[in-house]
């Protein structure tokens, strides 16, 4: 039943439109598309983007006052309420970013899945809507050089550094506490190696899954760490602006 609503909700959709630029536009070949493509369901996920972006920021600059709270009142009820009237201070929803991530979280399934699972160049008729076409050619070869179809170790090791830089602007270096005594908690210490490991050891995933099979997933991860990148370079400056 899941996989059914899945497989109609965001799979179809998003497979006919990638065959739709296909048809549509049969002088690019399939890595070209697989890049416009991608930036497409980008556009459209980018007002989800800056909410989540936002809130991430909101709660990096009160992280401080949550500091405070917890070490000014040690009792865990006066501490809960203290942090939901911080919130509601400074009109912040915790839950913000997590619920748009949830959200846009299917769609990324779906996008890695019809990269990974394509078959291209062939095309799975059965999974066509009425009006949408199959394209007569499909050429595989990016740029005349690198045949997505097959493994490519230079897209797979470009897929694994630009993720490592889109890690290191989605998770900038904690604020410093004004008061140089104060001690990280466990928590802290915790997720300040969780973050670490996560900022070295998924790109390192990302290169061997990349190299492991077909280039057009390498080309999907390239495409989209470098518009997430801009994406929250811009979002950030945009916020700060304001």
């Amino acid at each position: 039943m899941i996989s059914s609503f899945f497989n109609v909700v965001f799979y179809q959709p998003l497979y006919n439109g990638l065959i739709f630029l296909m048809d549509t536009l049969p002088f690019f070949d399939a890595g070209v598309i697989v890049i416009l493509f991608t930036i497409i369901v980008k556009l459209v996920m980018f007002p989800l983007s800056i909410k989540a972006t936002k809130s991430q920021i909101e709660m990096k600059e009160i992280e401080t006052d949550l500091k405070k709270i917890k070490e000014q009142y040690p009792d865990k009820q006066i501490q809960a309420q203290k942090t939901i009237d911080l919130y509601k201070e400074k009109n912040i929803n915790p839950l913000a970013g997590f619920l748009v991530l949830l959200i846009q979280l299917p769609i990324i399934i779906a996008l890695y899945r019809i990269f990974l699972k394509s078959g291209l160049p062939t095309i799975n008729l059965g999974l066509l809507y009425s009006f949408v076409s199959a394209p007569v050619l499909v050429h595989m070869n990016f740029l005349g050089l690198i045949d997505i179809a097959s493994k490519s170790v230079i897209l797979a090791l470009l897929a694994g550094v630009s993720t490592y830089f889109q890690l290191v602007y989605a998770t900038p270096p904690a604020s410093k506490d004004t008061n140089v005594d104060s001690k990280p908690t466990v928590q802290e210490d915790v997720m300040k190696m969780m973050q670490t490991q996560m900022r070295y050891g998924f790109p390192v995933l990302v290169t061997f899954i990349s190299w492991s099979v077909s280039a057009a997933v390498s080309l999907y991860w390239i495409t989209s760490n470098i518009f997430t990148i801009g994406q929250e370079l811009y979002i950030r400056k945009h916020i700060r602006k304001n």
